[in-house]
């Protein structure tokens, strides 16, 4: 026997080199959406609590820290010209400019980027040695700050370090301890592939798929030579416009933050990329988590590749000052190749003393460069439009690049009640989704008699609440049922709203919430709760579901309704919806609404047994509706679904019957969201535990605890 043969270890076995044994089942519905992030993984402890951590924070002290950081240059890692300033606010750019509007995901407010696949990403090249630079002053201050404040805060300093007044800074960040495989970054299976299979149509940037925003796998935005790598700007300001409105920016910003963010640092490409060793994750254990190493000369300093393009953008990259607005708008520019082959604009024509200096000898002068990114905004008429007012007025280019950058860095963070620190601006912004404090001191008791009398069904109730509520998404912390945003637009357009049966039940609880002194936003999470305890009542027990008053009504004023757009359901399983058929199926939608709502398989399961039972199907569809008890909160749908005395059949479309096995009679129809909860055998043995019968109470208990959580996910005001 081998050594290898004799090894008492399985190879591979729950390694890197593993085949995972749900591979041989490739069509498998698979549930680990739901499972990431378990408490297991978190060295903290059940006990920790950021938010009280933060209460013993020097935040001027750990400032003052970083400020010191950015001329104490090290010699392994040195800083260009003697400052870090570009590095850290690429690093915090990087680390919030992941974020994407479709879905909440990405963005700087987890401390993702220590992870794969962001920690190893082309676009990231070297800021592994910007976090390592960062470690000794997160040792210092531990538990205090997480690494997510940590990356995005020292990006702020840098910028106060160079001469910018930014707009404020919040803590609040809360760090993950394993990678967000949630998120979907693209199809493809090589980094920077061209970005064709991203588009139906590479010249309409609309077109790219959803929910992607960046244009190639790898990049945080566009790539910076090109579509495709092919200088083209009036093509790359297309794609430009189309990704900074996919994270969330129009074209004001857009241009603020092109030029803020080139005011400074520079990029990096004076060797050969192709040389550069492994990334992050990708290095063996003497890499320790640094990768790219390059054995070219020093591999540092002047020496560094990272993008491939090699050069600074203005006279003076460690200030921030109007020198790139100058640097852009005052030359002419042609295309060249960086030392690493890639492709850069530089000037026709240039002063000497206009030319920014080598990072480490500066009586070395180098030709400043643009990316084709930069000369779309030159390009560009709308673009050069706002350049063009920028530049004439300094203060409102300052202005609206401070408050740009606060977006940038703090859109994921969810509403200001999140916020914390003593340098969270007063001024209430449009994006943060802002919702007015809601009363508290209203008779509750009265208030649910009154609702149990209006008149409503519990289906109707139940159906409202739970619209109301399952907008939340856990990615960045918006939508719910806070401020009531149900009944303005675009909300209550939505076809997955039901139009007609939200005006009617709005039509009847605003007047009650008004004569309560309630709020509606609470009033229509309250009627649910009324709806459930009466249908719990009808299966036979007496529960009270769990409710918080002082939910606020927002106004037309407070919603900015075009941002709300991508929050529109356009798929409900646990209403058995489909606005119309996908390419991804029901149940992968519905594995995906139920992890932004930060729901567990488990909650997932019971949520929706009860939720056909209930009869709140979209339509008042039948399909899933498996008892004889429609209403009551019974087991019953688990009973049903798992009753041995029927066969499944399919029909025409994606409908199916349940047959009676010994006579042939239909009993029920179903969809695949409802056959799926006995057919994955993780899904069927949640739903047999509900099946049994000694869990008929257990059922009950754990869908008032479920619906509860999704009625309360939003309500950071009340933490």
């Amino acid at each position: 026997m081998n050594d290898m043969s004799k090894c008492p270890v399985m190879h591979g076995g729950n390694t890197s080199a593993a085949k995972d044994v749900m591979e041989w089942w490739p069509n498998a519905l698979k549930l680990d959406i739901l499972h990431q992030h378990d408490a297991k993984t978190n060295p903290m402890g059940k006990g920790f609590n950021y938010r009280e951590a933060l209460k013993k924070l020097d935040a001027e002290a750990l400032k003052k820290d970083l400020r010191a950081l950015m001329t104490d240059s090290q010699n392994w890692w040195p800083a260009d010209w003697g400052h870090y300033g570009g590095l850290m606010v690429r690093m915090a750019w990087h680390a919030a400019g992941s974020y994407r509007i479709a879905d909440g995901r990405g963005g700087g407010g987890t401390g993702n980027q220590r992870f794969a696949p962001l920690n190893s990403w082309p676009d990231n090249v070297s800021l592994d040695k910007a976090r390592r630079l960062l470690w000794p002053i997160k040792k210092k201050y531990g538990n205090k700050v997480s690494w997510a404040d940590l990356i995005i805060l020292a990006g702020n300093v840098a910028y106060e370090s160079m001469g910018l007044k930014t707009f404020g800074f919040a803590f609040g960040r809360e760090d993950i301890w394993q990678p967000e495989t949630d998120i979907y970054w693209g199809a493809e299976k090589e980094w920077l592939a061209p970005s064709d299979g991203r588009y139906e149509n590479l010249d309409d940037p609309s077109t790219m798929e959803n929910p992607l925003a960046a244009v190639q796998m790898g990049l945080i935005y566009v790539n910076p030579e090109g579509v495709n790598g092919k200088p083209d700007p009036l093509k790359t300001a297309a794609q430009v416009r189309e990704t900074f409105a996919r994270m969330a920016m129009n074209d004001e910003e857009t241009v603020a933050l092109t030029a803020g963010g080139h005011t400074v640092g520079k990029c990096h490409g004076n060797g050969d990329a192709s040389v550069l060793g492994p990334d992050p994750e990708g290095c063996d254990v003497d890499g320790q988590g640094f990768g790219w190493a390059n054995p070219n000369q020093s591999g540092h300093g002047r020496y560094t590749v990272t993008s491939g393009i090699e050069g600074a953008w203005t006279t003076h990259p460690t200030t921030f000052d109007m020198g790139y607005f100058d640097m852009l708008l005052d030359h002419e520019w042609e295309l060249k190749k960086s030392p690493a082959g890639a492709w850069q604009w530089e000037p026709v024509s240039i002063k000497e003393e206009d030319k920014p200096v080598d990072v480490e000898d500066p009586s070395i002068r180098y030709n400043p460069i643009m990316t084709d990114a930069d000369m779309a905004m030159k390009m560009d008429p709308a673009y050069r439009a706002i350049m063009d007012r920028y530049r004439a007025d300094p203060a409102l280019f300052q202005d609206a690049f401070a408050r740009a950058w606060f977006k940038l860095t703090h859109r994921d963070m969810g509403p200001k009640a999140r916020y914390f620190g003593p340098e969270v601006p007063d001024e209430e912004l449009i994006w943060q989704d802002p919702v007015p404090a809601g009363p508290t001191k209203y008779n509750l008791k009265k208030l649910k008699q009154k609702i149990a009398k209006s008149g409503l069904t519990n289906a109707e109730m139940i159906a409202t609440a739970w619209d109301s509520a399952r907008t939340y998404r856990g990615s960045d912390m918006r939508g719910g049922a806070n401020g009531a945003r149900i009944r303005l637009a675009p909300m209550k357009d939505w076809e997955g709203n039901e139009p007609k049966r939200l005006a009617k039940v709005l039509s009847v609880l605003e007047p009650i919430a008004a004569k309560a002194g309630a709020s509606i936003a609470d009033v229509i999470v309250l009627a649910g709760n009324v709806g459930i305890e009466q249908a719990a009542k009808d299966a036979g027990y007496n529960v009270e579901v769990p409710f918080s008053p002082g939910r606020g009504d927002a106004t037309d004023a407070q919603t900015d309704a075009d941002s709300f757009e991508p929050l529109e359901p356009i798929h409900d399983g646990y209403r058995n919806w489909l606005k119309k058929d996908y390419v991804v199926s029901p149940e992968e939608l519905m594995l995906d609404r139920t992890q932004l709502m930060g729901l567990t398989a488990p909650e997932m399961v019971v949520l929706l047994g009860g939720m056909r039972v209930l009869g709140t199907n979209h339509g008042g569809t039948k399909h899933g509706v498996f008892t004889k008890r429609e209403g009551a909160l019974t087991n019953d749908f688990f009973v049903n679904l798992t009753d041995m005395g029927n066969v499944w059949k399919k029909t025409d479309g994606d409908v199916y019957e349940i047959r009676d096995r010994k006579t042939g009679a239909v009993k029920w129809t179903a969809t695949r969201l409802d056959l799926v909860f006995g057919s994955n055998s993780i899904l069927r043995s949640y739903a047999e535990v509900y099946a049994q019968d000694d869990n008929k109470e257990k059922f009950v208990k754990d869908f008032v605890a479920a619906w509860a959580k999704v009625m309360d996910a939003d309500r950071f005001d009340a933490a």
